[in-house]
């Protein structure tokens, strides 16, 4: 998220936090933050994009009935941006803003077959993608997300602002298996 929130704060982008509570949350970098504000304090007329950052224990956060009613609100809304990356785009499925576009994340294939909610069918294996209003990558493909984010809400900033941008890669290059993760 570093490299999002620093084109944001360096272009004068204010940024809020919200959650469906006000308890401290640890990061998937390990640092424990509060939100600012509930999702129910939410007013669509003050933001024009919503991020979801990465989540290295996904799970416990798509159960979360307040999280997953607040992203409801958003289908069909093409007008506000939404950027999730890593797992987190299990969220938008689980709240059916998936349903009708494509999308890419670090899901592992194991979790398709677990979770149906999940459109497999609608997985792009390329490290970022942009569907209309919808912006989704791979953890590793941090620095195009920050850009195609940002460049989606008005920032002005090229393409290669950061330097070691992704290469291309295989599609079985992004298909994850449980099994890699144990892999030398």
């Amino acid at each position: 998220m570093s490299s999002l929130t620093a084109l944001f704060w360096f272009h004068g982008k204010e940024m809020t936090v919200f959650a469906s509570n006000l308890s401290e949350i640890k990061t998937e970098d390990g640092f424990t933050l509060i939100a600012d504000k509930l999702l129910s304090d939410f007013n669509r007329e003050e933001f024009d994009c919503i991020i979801l950052p990465g989540i290295s224990d996904p799970f416990p956060v798509t159960e979360d009935e307040e999280v997953i009613r607040f992203l409801k609100r958003f289908i069909g809304d093409e007008d506000i941006v939404i950027g999730a990356i890593s797992s987190s785009p299990m969220l938008l499925a689980k709240a059916g803003l998936l349903k009708d576009k494509k999308y890419t994340s670090g899901i592992l294939e194991e979790t398709f077959e677990e979770f149906k909610y999940l459109p497999k069918e609608n997985v792009v294996r390329k490290p970022v993608v942009k569907d209309g209003n919808l912006i989704t990558a791979i953890g590793f493909a941090f620095r195009e997300f920050a850009v195609a984010v940002a460049q989606s809400v008005g920032v002005d900033c090229p393409d290669k602002i950061f330097q070691g941008v992704t290469r291309e890669y295989t599609e079985e290059e992004l298909t994850f298996y449980q099994s890699d993760m144990y892999k030398d």
